[in-house]
């Protein structure tokens, strides 16, 4: 499920492709021969211990900041500088609680209700604020029902109501001042402007205030009434004008939880008509988007009214398709595309941040600790249980733990190429919601999920699907 930083990607990952056109496969890691012994439930115990064990570096090293940064032991800010919204923390709660770590979740918890405070004079990314912390402080609520949790996504969803608001079009600025209500950069994309539905709305209903869910269901509408006549809309937007900046169909970058957030909306709320959207534009995508490339099914940039293909880069974000494909009855498609980063995984071990479809090679040698291969995972075996799901979902598992750890968590890589894997410093407050929630879920059947009605955000927040104990 889809969490890309906009502002915080580096250049380089959208830079043009040949940077490793010589680079040949690489060889696997040395595995312990233990892991052929294993069994989902030795697999679903190690990721519990794994996620105590960086658990218990943050609260020794970064309580309270947005990000550990696991090499050095030091934390950095991500919304705001120099004013830390305990974003790591937040991301944590809901996975701490599935993982029946109820000191840690509570201990969490106290800090939200002693120290969170949005009253801050600085900008936030709306779409971030809303997947990463509105989603974050939902899951919690509904988790364990304290209302200090819910009353908190409330004041923080009003704020960024803010942007909405300000546009003609009621397609939120990508940033808005948490204090004054101040919006800035109109220039904006799908994800930023639809991935708001599944929070806002359960917040409407938690609240029983639909201005939420109706705010986010406008951008979603005045977006998927301007597609083309083949059924696609381009990934660029301006929040002022409501008209597109690009020509670029995009199922990645710039556009990827726009589509989920189309059929969540049909699972949380019965919403029949973005049900028939979804379905609509993944139909559109296969027809227009879908090219093969030595035999592996690729969805590349395509102009949104010829689908004349602009562009051979496919991120990691990308694998997210996969799922939702088979979430939506597309069922041959979701297991081709998924097959794509399986060879990926395979070839490199650590899927590229971004690849050249037309070679299967890297673009960049840098990635960034990334959850979308076990997401798609996840939401295949969700509605079959095919062993194969986890299977491969357990190699990403195991090649993440081989490559990412470091002396205080998990950290990002800063190239894949090198053996061991050169790491970065920073483990992406998204890391303790996504992969290990979507591993441990595979793995370890857990008792406060039911997996029939398991419905998660992008940011893999849980919004609908927790067990209750009597």
């Amino acid at each position: 499920m889809r969490t890309l930083s906009l502002h915080r990607r580096s250049a380089l990952t959208l830079a043009g492709g040949g940077l490793l056109a010589g680079l040949a496969p690489l060889p696997a890691f040395p595995q312990s021969e233990d892991w052929a012994a294993q069994t989902w439930e030795d697999l679903g115990a190690d990721v519990k211990a794994e996620f105590k064990w960086a658990w218990d570096h943050y609260v020794e090293r970064a309580w309270g900041k947005d990000e550990i940064n696991p090499v050095s032991g030091t934390s950095q800010s991500f919304f705001i500088g120099g004013h830390d919204l305990g974003l790591s923390l937040v991301e944590a709660l809901d996975t701490l609680w599935i993982m029946e770590l109820d000191a840690e979740f509570q201990a969490g918890v106290d800090w939200v209700k002693a120290n969170l405070n949005f009253d801050i004079d600085g900008e936030a990314q709306v779409f971030e604020t809303n997947i990463r912390l509105v989603g974050g402080l939902l899951s919690a609520f509904l988790a364990c029902g304290d209302p200090v949790l819910l009353e908190k996504a409330k004041d923080l969803a009003d704020r960024l109501m803010k942007a909405f608001d300000a546009s003609p079009h009621g397609l939120p600025y990508r940033y808005v001042n948490l204090k004054t209500g101040a919006v800035r950069d109109p220039e904006t994309n799908l994800a930023e402007i639809g991935t708001h539905i599944s929070e806002f709305g359960v917040l409407s209903q938690l609240t029983g205030e639909p201005k939420y869910h109706a705010a986010a269901k406008r951008a979603l509408m005045h977006a998927l009434n301007m597609r083309s006549g083949i059924g696609l809309m381009a990934a660029n937007i301006h929040a002022e004008t409501g008209r597109f900046t690009s020509r670029n169909a995009s199922i990645d970058v710039y556009a990827d939880s726009f589509y989920e957030y189309l059929w969540d909306a049909w699972e949380l709320f019965g919403d029949e008509a973005l049900k028939v959207a979804a379905q609509e534009c993944l139909q559109a995508m296969i027809n227009h988007q879908g090219r093969r490339y030595d035999g592996l099914l690729w969805f590349p940039m395509v102009d949104y009214e010829t689908g004349a293909v602009t562009g051979t880069s496919q991120t990691v974000l990308g694998a997210y398709l996969a799922g939702l494909l088979g979430q939506a009855g597309f069922k041959t498609e979701g297991d081709d595309f998924l097959k794509t980063y399986e060879t990926m995984q395979d070839r490199y071990l650590i899927v590229p941040e971004s690849t050249d479809v037309t070679t299967a090679r890297p673009r960049t040698l840098r990635t960034g600790l990334r959850p979308e291969v076990a997401d798609a995972c996840l939401n295949l075996w969700q509605h079959d249980r095919d062993d194969r799901y986890r299977a491969i979902a357990a190699t990403h598992y195991r090649n993440m733990k081989s490559s990412s750890k470091a002396p205080y968590g998990y950290t990002a890589l800063t190239d894949i190429t090198t053996r061991p894997m050169t790491q970065g410093d920073n483990c992406p407050g998204y890391w303790w919601s996504e992969q290990m929630k979507y591993y441990f879920i595979l793995f370890a059947a857990p008792k406060r999920i039911d997996i029939d009605r398991l419905v998660l955000s992008t940011e893999a927040n849980v919004l609908r699907g927790f067990v209750r104990s009597s």
